[in-house]
């Protein structure tokens, strides 16, 4: 298994993943991801911006995730709890990495992708500097829940999307 910075050469087979993501919320009745985002535009972004990551096996792209490290905006603000960590260092430097679409294959769905994801993020903070990972979901996505719960994150409060919709905040420090 490798993960490497996302190409454009990736940009379809991310957003086939990506697709079948949304096709399987959307069967349990969760409406995360079913807006529209993420887009081919977002990814793009992602991408140019050096934070775009894809997972192959054998040279298969299995899993996509964006790392953000130039601090998150709907984070500044949490209902009903608080961060672990302060947003930003002594020196004025944001002190986390936002973990943003994380989406795994359906035919590899339990192989240790989200694991080989969280281990490359924690590691990747940690070359950086920074303190911790932070990342939300929909409350009603259990699934990806029980798998930041498994890896060490701590849920923290609710944060709410630009357009207004509430997701459950978790924080792990590095």
């Amino acid at each position: 298994m490798q993960i490497r910075a996302t190409t454009p050469a990736d940009l379809d087979a991310v957003m086939a993943i990506i697709e079948e993501a949304r096709r399987t919320i959307a069967a349990l009745g969760i409406n995360q991801w079913q807006n529209g985002t993420p887009n081919r535009a977002m990814l793009t972004r992602d991408m140019a911006e050096g934070q775009g990551r894809v997972v192959t096996l054998d040279g298969e792209i299995v899993g996509t995730f964006a790392l953000i490290y130039g601090g998150e905006p709907t984070y500044t603000v949490m209902e009903d709890g608080a961060w672990l960590t302060p947003d930003r260092t002594a020196d004025g430097d944001w002190s986390y990495i936002a973990i943003h679409r994380v989406a795994v294959s359906l035919a590899h769905r339990g192989s240790g992708i989200s694991t080989a994801i969280i281990d490359y993020a924690e590691e990747f903070a940690r070359i950086l500097g920074k303190t911790s990972l932070r990342i939300d979901t929909h409350e009603g996505n259990v699934v990806m829940r029980r798998m930041l719960e498994k890896h060490g994150f701590v849920h923290r409060g609710t944060i709410h999307l630009e357009n207004g919709d509430p997701r459950v905040a978790y924080e792990k420090t590095v």
